[in-house]
């Protein structure tokens, strides 16, 4: 037997085992790879929030419907949809607070919902001149 017999002999045997692990290692190699490639790209920045287009006409839409709650439903009814309502307005106006770089908290009493939609109105926000009374803790 000379060494070229030797040779073919050990690459039939070798050849299962390294196929083996080829298929067995590639995921790994690919998912490293993979990573790496990711990793030497620049982050791309992403916005916190919706944009703030949007922000203000769900301001401007629940202001409009906090003010004809106010005016129009049951007595019954109307406590519980106006919490709803606040609660909305309060967090799509901290959002929009957030987006504009506003340093405001988050409205725990209703004369701090409504300077922060000053702050808001003033900051360039388009929202109706008028706002409602907001109820302290959903009661009327």
């Amino acid at each position: 037997m000379n060494v070229w017999d030797v040779g073919k002999l050990a690459l039939i045997v070798a050849t299962p085992t390294l196929f083996g692990a080829v298929i067995l290692y590639a995921p790994r190699w690919w998912e490293a790879a993979a990573d790496y490639w990711e990793a030497r790209k620049p982050a791309v920045p992403q916005p916190v929030g919706p944009p703030i287009e949007q922000l203000a006409a769900d301001l401007r839409r629940l202001l409009r419907l906090h003010a004809s709650l106010t005016a129009s439903a049951h007595m019954a009814m109307r406590a519980h949809r106006l919490w709803a309502v606040e609660a909305a307005i309060a967090v799509r106006a901290v959002e929009a607070a957030r987006a504009l770089g506003l340093p405001q908290g988050e409205p725990s009493a209703p004369g701090e919902l409504v300077a922060l939609l000053h702050a808001l109105s003033a900051a360039g926000l388009v929202l109706p001149a008028q706002v409602g009374r907001f109820t302290s803790g959903g009661r009327l």
